[in-house]
């Protein structure tokens, strides 16, 4: 985002300056930042990084599946399951960070090498994600805008939830809370399902037939090769377990970073800086959780600058800070167990009918 500070003409000395409006002091303020963090270098592309991390997750992809052919008939397969799972959701970051176009100088070079990692080796459709991530990016935890919370199954939202009071559907959202990491294990399947829905659906995305035909012959293969190697009942679990912790692993990577943060309503007008600070949360850890999280533990970073190659979100992170603490704006980090617990909270109390779980903070001070 590019922003400057808007001038208008000098007034009449006699009638002073003309008060700088809100919107333009909104603007400034985060124009203050942004020419900091590219003065720092911090926006510049990564690519020795992306190219050294590609080849070491596809070698990593290729020892998987060389041990589980070295395995053969053994329940130890299932652990192996476990390993692909965190492998597939390293490709699953490394689609997120390349469609961001924050590894490569090139678009074209990016917009591939996301479309390979995330079809070819997730399993996830590039331009079913682009489409509701970068709608996501524009209104974080918006109503009627951000499409990560609106769900079938879960209420993000009071007024989900009053429309599910009845009946078994009803008795499920006041105790959705509890079932919240349950779901999560289905959450792998949901992206595979959904990606090759849309897919299929949308004839206005781009490539759209090359990314089905992608998608399903590595789901294809990845049946067939767990059913070739193993008995049947083996390969059932190795395919369950994988499945179960693959969205276990991305989806709770996903769910602390806006989850039981502030809601806005659908109409509110929030500048460009509070909009990403105030609707995210970042998440507390070392080089472990920024490995097993893809780096979206500095949530807030990333809202506000897609592009910044992962690497640099923890440098960033004490400029970013210091500026919203200098302009009174909050900033959230938590610990990763605090972040479920806030999450778990958030959805009991939505499901048991509070209006107004977690408020924004800006809809807030407007009311008082």
């Amino acid at each position: 985002m590019t922003a400057s500070t808007l001038e208008g003409s000098t007034p009449p000395p006699a009638r002073g300056p003309r008060p700088e409006r809100a919107r333009d002091r909104s603007v400034s303020v985060y124009a203050e930042l942004s020419q900091q963090v590219k003065d720092a270098g911090l926006l510049n592309r990564r690519r020795p990084y992306y190219v050294v991390s590609i080849a070491l997750t596809v070698a990593a992809f290729a020892g998987v599946w060389a041990a589980v052919v070295a395995v053969g008939d053994s329940w130890w397969q299932l652990a192996l399951a476990v390993l692909l799972s965190l492998v597939c959701t390293q490709f699953g970051f490394l689609g997120h960070d390349t469609a961001h176009r924050q590894a490569f100088g090139s678009h074209r070079v990016n917009e591939w090498s996301a479309r390979v990692l995330s079809c070819g080796f997730a399993g996830i459709g590039y331009g079913w994600w682009m489409q509701k991530h970068n709608r996501h990016h524009n209104a974080p935890n918006q109503m009627g805008k951000d499409p990560d919370i609106v769900s079938e199954v879960l209420a993000f939202t009071p007024d989900d939830a009053a429309e599910r009071t009845t009946g078994l559907r009803g008795w499920f959202t006041r105790r959705q809370g509890w079932a919240f990491f349950p779901l999560l294990c289905f959450e792998g399947a949901a992206l595979h399902a959904n990606s090759l829905a849309t897919l299929i659906k949308d004839r206005s995305m781009p490539h759209r037939r090359l990314e089905v035909a992608i998608i399903a012959l590595r789901l294809g293969l990845f049946v067939a090769a767990v059913f070739l190697i193993m008995p049947p009942l083996l390969a059932v679990g190795f395919i369950l377990v994988q499945q179960a912790v693959f969205g276990l692993l991305l989806g709770g990577s996903f769910a602390p970073n806006h989850k039981g943060m502030p809601v806005v309503p659908k109409n509110a007008k929030v500048d460009f800086l509070r909009r990403q600070v105030l609707m995210s949360r970042n998440i507390r850890g070392g080089l472990l959780t920024d490995f097993m999280m893809g780096g979206l533990n500095y949530q807030i970073e990333h809202h506000l600058f897609p592009s910044m190659p992962r690497p640099n979100l923890r440098k960033v992170q004490p400029m970013v800070r210091a500026h919203c603490e200098k302009h009174g704006i909050s900033y959230t980090e938590t610990s990763l167990v605090g972040s479920y617990r806030m999450v778990v909270r958030y959805l009991n109390r939505v499901g048991l009918g509070e209006r107004d779980p977690f408020v924004c903070p800006l809809v807030q001070s407007a009311r008082n």
